[in-house]
């Protein structure tokens, strides 16, 4: 990002604050003038929430305001974007199905134009609601809240608009493994074994998943990559199991590839020594 003189820092736009900003009386919807583009969220990766942690993926857009506005005043305006599912304007008025800006800082391009960077905020407690159902993995719809103020601070105009990009959202999976014996003699089989979870995100806890192709990596000491060896389908409490024969030293793991709502995942490694 090119950066110029700061601006402005939007401080945690979430909860209370972020309502405020988007409710506005119906007589003042209309155009604002102001231009929001070139927005990137998490650099067009997918999201990957889990049941407790906050997630504060990356946020970049770019700010042109109308004539007679300056980015060296932002008490004059607000604009930023956000994502929804839904109805714009029920996620807009309620709050529900929206997630906004935790916060942001502008750098003036000129004295009407500004790039910004910061992050979105999702916290997945149940105070917060930001995903409180599994049905909230699927593809959220990106719009953004503008609003322009006089002098005095009365509201001139507010709007919401779409925007055609996309982001989804997953549900985080963890994976374990355990490898066993240990020592284990060359050409004797090693059990290896583990268990695939996602986040509920109904129930904020981690439950089995079942019927998912998972992969057996092998890395062989004194060397820096895993290599595949097999691929294993968890059973429907999401536990997996197979065996393999002892032949060099090296470490054991399953990586899991995720799918349309669930992000992909690694376990850490179980070394193995072969005498």
């Amino acid at each position: 990002m090119t950066t110029g003189r700061r601006t402005v820092t939007g401080a945690a736009l979430v909860g209370a604050l972020a309502l405020t900003l988007l409710n506005a009386p119906a007589a003042h919807a209309q155009d604002t003038g102001i231009k929001v583009t070139d927005i990137v969220i998490n650099k067009g990766k997918p999201i990957v929430v889990g049941t407790s942690k906050v997630v504060e993926p990356s946020l970049t857009f770019t700010i042109t305001l109308p004539s007679g506005y300056s980015t060296s005043d932002p008490s004059r305006y607000d604009a930023f974007p956000f994502i929804y599912r839904g109805g714009l304007e029920h996620a807009a008025d309620t709050g529900d199905n929206y997630i906004g800006p935790g916060s942001y800082t502008c750098y003036e391009l000129s004295n009407r134009k500004a790039e910004c960077e910061g992050s979105l905020y999702i916290d997945p407690h149940p105070s917060q609601e930001h995903v409180d159902s599994n049905g909230d993995a699927t593809t959220w719809k990106t719009a953004v809240a503008l609003r322009l103020f006089r002098a005095n601070g009365s509201l001139v105009a507010e709007e919401h608009e779409t925007r055609s990009l996309t982001v989804r959202l997953k549900r985080a999976a963890k994976v374990t493994v355990d490898a066993s014996p240990e020592p284990v003699v060359k050409g004797k089989k090693i059990t290896v074994t583990g268990k695939l979870t996602r986040a509920d995100w109904a129930t904020k806890k981690y439950g089995g998943y079942g019927g998912r192709s998972v992969s057996l990596q092998f890395r062989e000491t004194g060397t820096s990559s895993f290599v595949t060896v097999k691929k294993v389908t968890t059973s429907s409490t999401g536990a997996l199991k197979t065996t393999v024969t002892a032949s060099k030293d090296g470490t054991w793991r399953w990586a899991y590839g995720g799918n349309d709502t669930t992000g992909a995942t690694t376990s850490g490694g179980d070394h193995v020594d072969v005498r």
